[in-house]
Formats: structure tokens, sequence, C-alpha cells
């Protein structure tokens, strides 16, 4: 059976539904706006459209095989509390629509470099409550096996001042492969996570560890109708600039490792993960970061890329930001893939954005039958696009467009 990748849309946020060909479900942050609970408000219903989607077990509850929180801002995990079953899973009441949590994904660093500035909303707040206690559910255990559904939890990336040093049989480490959901190896996915990088003290490089610049960036390579590396889905949160120039000197040798039939583009589309320089204030002279636009870049034939975000305009809006979307169009352009897509458009009337995953690759489903042709294998609902090639080049040699390999 093919895989699945559903992007919701919620506006500037990321929610994000992966269904394996095991038939096991991964989501990647949520944000389900209290605008979108009510029935009189034109907002997405995405609770109900999510919940359309996830298998129930045996006493009819709903649940995720397992739920990754890319950072903890509010546009990644609005609607947790609402929606979701925190705490004991003896607890989760029958007949109840809240979704149980099988096993949560999460990095420790994302909520280490918290502060007073960067406070946490009081879902991400609940989120770490729950990880916490998860995590003790562990300790009292010892074994993964011993841990059932409901409390299970993955560590990604090391804990700083070897605070998960005891934690090694449920840690993955930066570089390492995440090989197995809910506790149970599978053949549907690998994923490899690329970050966040962990703090030593000898670094002082402040820039890298924000809250956003903690999001967890992961390489999924997905099976789809028995083809075990179909496709390559690369997301990486909010990661910014300074995140993804690192990853291109770590792996810029193996760039694989940062390749990609589709991307999720980091921060909702912003011009902060290519560029040091402010859209707002430079505008076209803006320079863009050779480093950071090669980890972006490692494009496969066919490739696509979504921006989780609003309508993409043509102002001074960042994000998301129509530079960095020309700048993504650009870089599909030199791979044969010139399918760029924003879940937010349609603006008068946005609907989720699904990504089946065959044997042969990814196939956008068309929201409306449109014209299609192949791409990377697969056939793609095509769309107008508003750049080609040749308008692309005039516009940016219009505008004076610079490039940096800061």
């Amino acid at each position: 059976m093919p895989a699945k990748i559903t992007f919701f849309p919620v506006d500037n946020g990321d929610m994000t539904l992966l269904e394996l060909e095991s038939g096991q479900t991964i989501l990647v942050d949520v944000n389900i706006r209290s605008a979108a609970d009510d029935p009189d408000d034109p907002t997405p219903d995405v609770a109900s459209e999510l919940l359309s989607k996830l298998k129930r077990d045996r006493r009819g509850l709903p649940f995720v095989d397992a739920f990754l929180l890319s950072h903890p801002d509010q546009d990644h995990c609005a609607g947790l509390e609402n929606h979701f079953h925190l705490g004991s899973p003896s607890d989760h009441s029958p007949g109840s629509d809240k979704i149980m949590i099988r096993e949560i994904w999460s990095s420790p660093m994302v909520f280490r470099r918290a502060s007073r500035r960067l406070s946490l909303c009081d879902d991400a707040k609940a989120f770490n409550r729950e990880a916490r206690r998860r995590v003790s559910v562990f300790r009292s255990c010892r074994q993964t096996s011993a841990v059932r559904e409901g409390d299970r939890i993955q560590i990604l990336g090391e804990d700083e001042r070897g605070k998960t040093d005891d934690l090694e049989e449920i840690l993955v480490r930066v570089d390492d492969m995440i090989s197995s959901v809910n506790g149970k190896p599978t053949d549907s996915m690998v994923a490899r996570l690329l970050a966040p990088f962990p703090r030593f003290n000898d670094d002082a490089d402040e820039e890298l560890h924000s809250k956003n610049n903690s999001s967890t960036v992961l390489q999924f390579s997905l099976s789809g109708d028995g083809n075990r590396n179909a496709c390559r889905f690369l997301t990486g949160g909010d990661a910014e600039v300074a995140i993804w120039q690192r990853l291109w000197w770590r792996n810029g040798h193996r760039s694989d490792w940062l390749s990609y039939d589709i991307l999720q583009a980091p921060h909702h589309c912003s011009w902060h993960s290519l560029s040091f320089d402010s859209w707002s204030e430079k505008g076209e002279r803006a320079l863009v970061c050779e480093d950071a636009r090669n980890a972006l870049s490692q494009a496969l034939d066919g490739a696509i890329i979504v921006s989780s975000s609003k309508a993409i305009k043509n102002d001074h809006n960042d994000p998301p930001c129509i530079r960095a979307k020309r700048e993504y169009e650009r870089i599909l352009l030199g791979v044969r893939g010139d399918e760029f897509r924003c879940v937010g458009e349609p603006e008068h009337r946005p609907e989720a954005l699904q990504v089946e995953i065959g044997r042969h690759g990814a196939r956008i489903v068309p929201r409306r039958l449109k014209k299609s042709h192949v791409i990377g294998g697969g056939v793609i609902g095509r769309t107008q696009q508003p750049h080609g090639l040749a308008r692309l080049c005039q516009f940016e040699e219009s505008n004076g467009v610079k490039r940096s390999d800061s």
C-alpha cells in the first residue's frame, strides 16, 4: 500500500501526519487553533480532519503511534491539551475523542534552551510535563519492553551535562537512525536525526542555541508499495540559517544525508532560513548564505517543496517570504522539479495537501482534478507556477539580487 503525508492548513504553523506503509502513524507538530474548534468560524477544522485519518484501538479510542514536537513554539503545539490525552494511559476514558500518543519523540534541548525571554506556552509546558513523566516511567522500568503504549518515549539528542547518560536504551544521538515506532522495529521507515546539536561547554555561539535553532531536523526514508526507499522527506521545524549552515559544514561531504524528494520549507518559508540579512530591512539587497542554501538544495530529481504557511504574497512579510519562495523554486528548477506548494493557498479556501508515496515515488493528490504530469516517478496534479526560469532570472537581475558564501 502507498504511504501518505498530509500537511494540514494551519496558517504559519506545522501539523504534518505521516501514514506509513505499515499502517502506523507519526504526527509532526500540532497547531489546532481555538478558532478551528469554533463551528461558526471559517478556520479549517483540522482536529476533525486529523481524527478521520486515525485508527482507534479496541476500546474505540483514537491514537497516533508517535508524536514529534519539533520545538515548543505555540504554532507547533497549540491545541495539545485540548485534543490529546496527556497522563497515564489508564486514565484515558472510554468514549473520549482525545488522541492517545503511544510514543513521544522529544528533544530535551528544545526545553533546556527556553528562557525568561522565550517563555513556554501552556501547551508546551504540558508536553514537557508529559515527556518528563514518561522518562520517569522508563527509569522505573529500566527496559523498553516493560513500558506500555501511552508511556513510551524516544529521546532525540543528548542533553547537556550528562543528563541523558542513563537513558541509553531510548536515546537517539545526532547522526544516528530511528528505526522503530511505538517500541517496535519497522521496515516502513527509518529517520536520521540531524539536529538539534548538543551544546558543549566551549560552544559560545548563542545563535545556534535559540529556541528556533533547537528545532529537531529529521530526514525520513519512507517505504511505499514495497519499495523501502521510495521517498525521502526532510523536515526541520523553524530551524534558521545558522543551523542549515552548520548542517552543510557537517554533512557537505555526505550530502545524501540532506537529500530529499519532499522538503517541508523550514520556518514556514522564512527568509531567515536562507540568510543572515533581514528581508524587511534589506529586501532584494539581502544576501543568500550559500552554505545554508546548499544544505537546502539537495533536492532529488522531481522533488517537491511544501510551505506550511499562510498564502505567500509579493510583500515584505516574513514568514512566509516571497523571496524565499523564489529561492526554493530556483532549487527545484535545477532538478526538473517545479512543484512548490503552499498549504495556505488558495487563501480563500485552504485545504490539506496530501502526498501519496508508492513504489515509484511521490504523487501529490490533486485537490481538484487538473492536468497532470509525471514527477519523480509519480503522477502529480499540475498547477500553474508564477515564475518560470526565464522570468525568475529576469526578475532577479532587474532587482539586483545578490548572493553570499557567508
